[in-house]
């Protein structure tokens, strides 16, 4: 008789089906491209993200307004980090100039949203989404029109150019009375109106503060997740290249123009979209607050937040904006320590020197920044009791 006993030694195992079956081995292991690349590829990730995301919607509820107006600047600069990450962290152009594309966002926003006929120019148009975009795609123009002359140099020369941008900004916006309405007189930032409904006042989701915390974590959100879909894609990768070697980066077929001057372009928008939020805060824009410490801030935050990746910019960001409240109170801790700028040594001059105290130690001792920290502390207890 041919054939073999079924359960035979030849014949084929059963394969459970349907709730039966069992995933064995590594249950993390990517698969396939898809599960690799996805923007949250952990269930660990998803749940910590939603979870940070309600967090922060229920401070809203929960602090007082002068902590979430803090807590909104810390936003609206985080977004402007994450700008400067695109360009520095993940394509690999130093830029010293982010504060020049931060004063054209700020000021082109101010200019749509002011009055009409006024002392400063002016055009009435204060609703939010149409003087946003306009200040992000004003400094991304100007950074589209500097990025021809960056793209030939690199290092040291790439950092003195972007450096010279700051001090001509300086002095173009302190002549433009016009604009800017002139050193220590300043003009109204941009009304942020939303669909008729202004929220820099109290309105029907809460005080202005409220109102103005919340638009500032929405706007995160989702240049966050912009940023981190970029980073993960095409463009994104060849980013990654250039920055790690780009002579190698063109031997493979990357145009390094094209993709210097497009991450100079997204940089810039995210930096003037910052500006134009930044003071809507205060309500004020002067032209002396564009200067080079306003760059070497947001240096500060990529460097102390962690390097090419999106959630430590924000960890940079968020770790300056509470550090400076303690700073701000050193006068009355400290009797030495003045808070007029015309007497040395003065708080100012003590935030100067801590950020570039900062900076040196963590690039000393940890140069992934508080990126890094994190993931030393996932990983040990990832393995733990078996740290070794």
């Amino acid at each position: 008789m041919s054939g073999t006993r079924a359960g035979g030694p030849s014949a084929a195992p059963a394969i459970p089906t349907g709730r039966s079956r069992r995933v064995r081995g590594r249950p993390l292991l990517h698969t396939s491209y898809a599960q690799d690349m996805a923007l949250l590829d952990t269930r660990a990730k998803r749940v910590s993200a939603a979870a940070l995301v309600l967090l922060a919607l229920a401070l809203s509820a929960v602090l007082t307004d002068p902590a979430l107006e803090v807590l909104a600047a810390a936003y609206v600069l985080a977004i402007g980090a994450i700008g400067l990450n695109i360009v520095t962290g993940y394509a690999g152009q130093v830029s010293l100039g982010h504060a020049f594309f931060v004063a054209i966002g700020a000021y082109t926003a101010a200019a749509l949203s002011g009055p009409p006929g006024g002392d400063t120019l002016g055009y009435g148009i204060t609703e939010i989404w149409v003087w946003l975009p306009a200040a992000g795609l004003a400094a991304a123009a100007a950074g589209v029109l500097v990025a021809p002359l960056a793209t030939r140099l690199r290092g040291l020369y790439l950092a003195i150019v972007t450096l010279g941008l700051v001090f001509l900004g300086e002095h173009v916006f302190k002549e433009w009375q016009e604009l800017t309405g002139g050193v220590g007189v300043g003009r109204e930032a941009a009304v942020p109106t939303l669909l008729g409904v202004r929220l820099d006042q109290d309105g029907a989701f809460g005080t202005r503060e409220q109102q103005l915390y919340l638009l500032m974590l929405v706007l995160l959100v989702v240049f966050a997740v912009a940023a981190r879909n970029l980073a993960r894609s095409r463009v994104g990768r060849a980013f990654a290249a250039i920055r790690d070697r780009d002579i190698a980066a063109a031997v493979i077929g990357v145009p390094l123009t094209r993709y210097k001057v497009l991450a100079f372009g997204v940089s810039s928008f995210y930096a003037g979209c910052a500006g134009a939020l930044l003071f809507t805060l205060s309500g004020y824009v002067e032209p002396g607050s564009f200067n080079l410490l306003l760059s070497v801030q947001f240096i500060a935050m990529v460097l102390i937040g962690g390097v090419a990746t999106v959630s430590g910019a924000i960890a940079g960001a968020l770790f300056l904006s509470l550090l400076q409240p303690l700073t701000r109170a050193l006068p009355a801790l400290v009797p030495v320590i003045s808070g007029d700028t015309t007497q040395t040594p003065n708080v100012f001059q003590v935030e100067t020197v801590l950020y570039g105290l900062l900076i040196v130690l963590f690039l000393i001792f940890e140069p992934r920044g508080l990126f890094g920290l994190w993931i030393r502390v996932r990983n040990y207890w990832k393995s733990w009791p078996f740290s070794y």
